[in-house]
């Protein structure tokens, strides 16, 4: 026995160690074991599929970057490289284009669902305002990488998308002209479009995300509209019901 329980001591020194230092694993316990209402059902889980989608996106556009030339006269090719000639690059370059659309399709459904269900309000306004932003992002991301495959669909979509945001009043041209990178799309726009849609974009959305989800641990996961306690179980909501009950 003595000598399991000293084994057992020195598989445990490692997390033993981070979590006196951290208190990375006491706080990665609460977020996996917190208490969440007990009617709550499958949409609750739009957020985290949403998030999942997101996890996706950033794995097979890392391994895409690893191959993709950012250049006018190799972008083409090299995508037809990573479709063709890669080990799984079709699968790949697929579930990174169509997870895209299913990414943003996730967003609108998450967004739907917060909206009905009424998990806007007090005091959940700023975790709503940072999804409206993420939105936001998400569907700039997905413009940005519209460009990128440099054939004759995302040319000409690139130029109807930049026209259109040139119209927004006061900013629209300056934005059009940063975007093109001069007076039409080339070489310049090929390789604004790639950092923005590979470091910009991506860095916001994740720093969002950690501020969401910080806030949705927080302020715990609103009930159904159809619960008896149809305002959640967070934190707050105990709170406010010990001083006015």
């Amino acid at each position: 026995m003595a000598n399991q329980r000293s084994k057992y001591e020195h598989l445990m020194y490692p997390i033993d160690w981070i979590e006196e230092r951290s208190g990375l694993v006491g706080g990665i316990k609460y977020f996996l074991f917190r208490k969440v209402p007990s009617d709550i059902n499958w949409f609750q889980t739009l957020g985290s599929a949403t998030l999942t989608a997101f996890l996706v996106q950033a794995t097979t556009g890392v391994m895409l970057a690893m191959y993709y030339k950012p250049d006018a006269k190799s972008a083409y090719p090299s995508i037809v490289h990573i479709t063709n000639d890669l080990f799984a690059g079709w699968l790949v370059r697929g579930m990174h284009r169509w997870g895209a659309s299913v990414f943003i399709i996730l967003m609108f459904m998450h967004m739907g669902r917060v909206f009905l269900f009424g998990a806007y309000k007090y005091p959940r306004e700023l975790t709503w305002i940072i999804g409206v932003i993420l939105v936001a992002l998400g569907l700039a991301e997905g413009f940005t990488g519209y460009l990128l495959p440099w054939d004759q669909t995302a040319y000409w979509a690139t130029t109807v998308g930049i026209s259109i945001n040139g119209t927004a009043p006061f900013l629209g041209p300056f934005i059009a002209q940063f975007l093109q990178g001069g007076e039409f799309i080339n070489n310049d726009t090929l390789s604004r479009f790639y950092a923005i849609h590979m470091l910009l974009l991506p860095a916001m959305i994740a720093g969002l995300i950690a501020l969401h989800l910080y806030l949705v641990i927080r302020l715990g996961v609103t009930s159904p509209p159809w619960s008896k306690d149809a305002a959640g179980s967070g934190p707050l909501d105990d709170e406010s019901e010990e001083k006015h009950g």
